[in-house]
């Protein structure tokens, strides 16, 4: 079965978790919703385009192998904001501030970020799929618009180098993807140590992965992999509906891999 693989990594990224109040909570890997979003810019579909973000959600299903979880940080953020007059759009900041002054109030809220966080995601598609993953592939070698890990405060930091890899299972297609270094080395220039991507990015011994579907979908009880050592999660990231910003429950499966464990084995 084909696959359509890419890298994530950036400053930093914030994968939005259920807000409550003033809290805007991160998970510390990728949301369902977050690569929506990345492939429907990529295609330059539009918010209102309820159809293409459907079928994007409903007809892709998606893995994710966490590298680096990154270091959480905790922004408090305060913004300017005019409350909502009947049918009247603010349609640029400009608006806000001087049509809207009168109207003015701060909003307050507490944001999560991960830094230096990175990730690598694995996609296939069913019969229904609108696009082939070549065709999501050149868009995100091409995107229509800016690309950004969960929010517009964070762009990516690193191509996202994009293959499509024929493999049996999300776990051989995670694997078979060859991620490439943050920084461009030569022979005639090397790397300095203390620049080293080891040194400031060290991934983790512990791979986490996620995926949609069935067990079976990842792998089978072979290379370490052990159906009894798999969680069923719940996260509420697939989007219902992108215009009123509606979000339903979906069901993921994690597996936890301990490369040292695995060495001493």
């Amino acid at each position: 079965m084909g696959y359509l693989v890419f890298r994530l990594y950036g400053a930093m990224a914030s994968w939005g978790e259920i807000a409550v109040g003033e809290m805007r909570h991160s998970s510390n890997y990728p949301s369902k919703s977050a690569i929506v979003g990345l492939l429907g810019a990529a295609l330059g579909l539009r918010r209102e385009d309820d159809d293409a973000h459907m079928n994007l959600t409903n007809t892709y299903q998606q893995a994710v192998k966490v590298l680096s979880a990154g270091r959480l940080l905790k922004d408090y953020h305060t913004a300017q904001a005019p409350d909502s007059v009947g049918k009247f759009h603010y349609r640029t900041r400009r608006d806000e501030i001087v049509t809207g002054h009168e109207r003015l109030g701060t909003v307050l809220s507490t944001r999560e970020y991960y830094v230096d966080a990175q990730a690598v995601v694995a996609i296939r598609a069913n019969e229904q799929a609108k696009w082939a993953l070549t065709e999501l592939q050149q868009a995100l070698c091409k995107p229509k618009f800016h690309l950004y890990l969960g929010r517009k405060s964070c762009p990516l930091a690193a191509p996202l180098d994009p293959k499509t890899i024929e493999a049996d299972g999300f776990l051989q297609a995670l694997e078979n993807y060859a991620v490439q270094p943050l920084l461009y080395s030569s022979p005639d220039k090397p790397i300095p140590e203390w620049m080293s991507e080891t040194r400031w990015l060290p991934q983790d011994s512990l791979s986490r992965y996620y995926w949609e579907g069935n067990i079976s979908d990842f792998a089978k009880d072979e290379g370490g992999f052990s159906k009894q050592q798999v969680q069923q999660l719940t996260r509420h990231d697939k989007p219902l509906s992108r215009q009123r910003w509606q979000f339903q429950q979906r069901k993921e499966y994690c597996w936890m891999n301990d490369a040292n464990l695995a060495k001493e084995a």
